[in-house]
């Protein structure tokens, strides 16, 4: 296992130059010119100079490239062009609130739909099975834009249950208890409907194998079937699932986050978008790239722990 994991981080590394490469060209040669950006502000050809100067677009292409690579490396890149503040700081400080929206989110959605899908998958071809199919691919077709507007003018302006924006820099007690509630009761119900459509689908595949057979034929009661032998066996699918998700929980909702006001990562990507404050894209690019790559090694750690028999290569 250890030389396992140790082969896998050397395979980032050219993996991470690889992204880095990819970043570097978009931004740099499909992106353009990045003071054209800033001359929208009326700098004069002499403060235009200066910065090209201080970004280190004087310099060739390949000394481009090493700086950004050096810039990687230190996870130092420079100051924000909309606000001139230290990107790495203002980064630091948006990642609280994006893990604590989506943490929260990670945790209420599997909490509810696991179950959900399971009770669902033990009841297949029935009734209830049917129903609860239909409401999913219902659920599904409507956009999460319906389901945040609606919610938050139905619940947030009209009965008034929940505040409809606002975010407290200082009281984390205040964030969990006020405002986010409804952004995470929003986001539950986004994301709960193809949740349980896909752990349902594992849960039918491995109800019908020949070892639950056996296991009942054993004597075994139902509940130990489902969740000593069906459940562990799904979850590997579940653990991919989550995995996948894990790298993008410091980006938070991006949707819910503009939506409700809440300063994170999502938000001050949206925002950088907007205002093509290309510092700020280039360090959440790299960040996402770089846990994206932590996370994988880790789901092939948790499908070794979940199941023994997996060889990992």
């Amino acid at each position: 296992m250890f030389a396992y994991i140790i082969r896998r981080l050397w395979q980032m590394i050219p993996t991470m130059l690889g992204v880095m490469l990819l970043v570097f060209v978009l931004f740099n040669w499909v992106g353009g010119d990045p003071t054209f950006i800033l001359e929208g502000k009326r700098l004069t050809p002499e403060m235009l100079a200066n910065i090209r100067v201080q970004l280190g677009l004087d310099k060739s292409m390949p000394e481009q490239f090493f700086l950004f690579v050096k810039q990687v490396l230190t996870y130092d890149f420079g100051n924000s062009w909309a606000t001139q503040h230290e990107v790495t700081h203002t980064l630091a400080t948006r990642v609280g609130p994006s893990l604590m929206l989506a943490g929260s989110l990670l945790v209420l959605e599997l909490l509810t739909a696991l179950p959900i899908a399971v009770a669902v998958a033990y009841f297949r071809g029935s009734l209830t099975d049917r129903m609860v199919t239909m409401i999913c691919t219902v659920a599904m077709s409507v956009s999460s834009l319906v389901y945040i507007i609606v919610g938050q003018y139905q619940l947030g302006f009209v009965m008034d249950w929940f505040p409809v924006m606002g975010w407290d820099d200082d009281s984390m007690l205040t964030n969990l208890l006020v405002y986010l509630p409804l952004p995470l009761l929003l986001g539950v119900l986004v994301s709960l409907a193809p949740s349980v459509r896909f752990y349902r689908s594992f849960v039918v595949e491995e109800l019908n194998h020949d070892y639950v057979r056996t296991a009942r034929a054993k004597g075994l009661s139902e509940p130990k079937v489902l969740f000593k032998h069906v459940l562990r066996n799904a979850l590997i699918p579940v653990v991919t699932n989550i995995t996948m998700s894990l790298p993008f929980l410091m980006l938070g909702s991006m949707l819910l986050e503009r939506f409700f006001g809440i300063p994170g990562m999502g938000n001050e990507l949206l925002n950088a978008v907007d205002k093509s404050d290309f510092p700020v894209i280039k360090a959440i690019t790299i960040t996402i790239a770089g846990a994206a790559m932590v996370f994988n090694l880790l789901a092939d750690v948790l499908y070794k722990w979940i199941d023994p028999r997996v060889q990992l290569k």
